[in-house]
């Protein structure tokens, strides 16, 4: 039996990609930083099915005792810190997390000589603004934040033990993603969340930073099997993950408040509070390569997502 070892499990990405791999009868193990949160979990009824194990992301040791312990045939990478605005007031923890993690991991896979594919998750932040054509894995970098530099740290290592050391080591460059699992962080699910508070009377006024800006969403669950295709090529790839259409915000939130049946326009307000300084305004991917190679495309559209993600948050307002 395949074991797979998530770093991150308890996260969006890491809880479908469990369940995912339960359904196909892998041995699955996955680390948290509380394990007693195990929310996302038990909404997808899998906890009794996973073997958690708490592990602090910063810490080298932590993470060498789970990986030598577990000594997995796949790892998944999909921990550290994922909010680009926190970014700005934690550098340093936000390279601990998202680049030294990844840098254990792999020192770890070279030292015990283990036969095991890993998989780490980049981001798109690491490209800043695109160009209405997209971002493809040979787009220039451009960091707009301490997130998107510890992105390219860590993406970068990943390819040096590919190259160096022989070991299968990818990194999937993921463009937004988003589903009813996604933290009340994310802009996303606060607009959602907001609307529906909105409907049911709880509040009156939503307020959120620019509205002009462009980003590609897509699907939560779909890009877990991305990931899983990438760890079954030959010869390990760097891919591009997306939709490969960007939409406004401000049309994000127009189609959520219209399933409330709403006009967005009575209660959303942009607080320049919430704006950062070196915002990205327009971001796009170009998947191309995923499509030719990997033969994977995104199916659920943006209006899809919305409507199952609005659905969710109904049902939660309605207890």
């Amino acid at each position: 039996m395949t074991k797979v070892l998530i770093f991150g499990v308890t996260g969006q990405d890491g809880a479908f990609l469990a369940k995912n791999l339960v359904k196909k009868g892998k041995q699955v193990h996955g680390t948290t930083r509380n394990i007693q949160n195990v929310k996302n979990l038990s909404i997808l009824n899998i906890v009794e099915h996973i073997s958690l194990y708490q592990c602090n992301i910063a810490d080298d040791e932590s993470i060498k005792s789970i990986v030598t312990q577990v000594c997995p045939d796949e790892i998944y990478f999909l921990s550290g810190q994922t909010s680009v605005g926190e970014s700005f007031s934690t550098p340093v923890f936000t390279i601990q997390a998202n680049t030294l993690a990844v840098l254990s991991i792999l020192e770890t896979i070279k030292n015990l000589k283990l036969k095991c594919k890993f998989y780490n998750a980049g981001s798109s932040e690491i490209f800043g603004n695109t160009s209405s054509g997209g971002a493809s894995e040979t787009t220039k970098y451009n960091p707009l934040s301490p997130y998107a530099i510890s992105k390219i740290f860590a993406m970068n290592t990943v390819k040096y033990y590919r190259e160096n050391y022989g070991i299968y080591a990818v990194n999937g460059i993921l463009f937004n993603h988003e589903s009813f699992l996604r933290s009340d962080k994310f802009v996303t699910q606060k607009i959602i969340a907001g609307a529906a508070a909105i409907k049911f009377g709880k509040t009156n006024h939503l307020k959120l930073g620019n509205l002009n800006i462009s980003r590609d969403w897509g699907w939560a669950p779909e890009f877990v099997d991305v990931m899983q295709l990438m760890l079954r090529l030959t010869d390990p790839e760097d891919f591009v993950i997306g939709t490969g259409v960007a939409t406004s915000l401000e049309k994000f939130v127009k189609k959520v408040f219209d399933y409330f049946s709403l006009d967005y326009k009575q209660y959303v307000s942009s607080d320049p509070s919430f704006i950062r300084p070196q915002d990205i305004t327009f971001s796009k991917s170009d998947p191309s390569k995923a499509q030719r190679i990997l033969n994977w495309t995104a199916d659920v559209t943006l209006d899809q997502s919305i409507e199952m993600m609005c659905d969710y948050q109904m049902k939660k307002f309605s207890k």
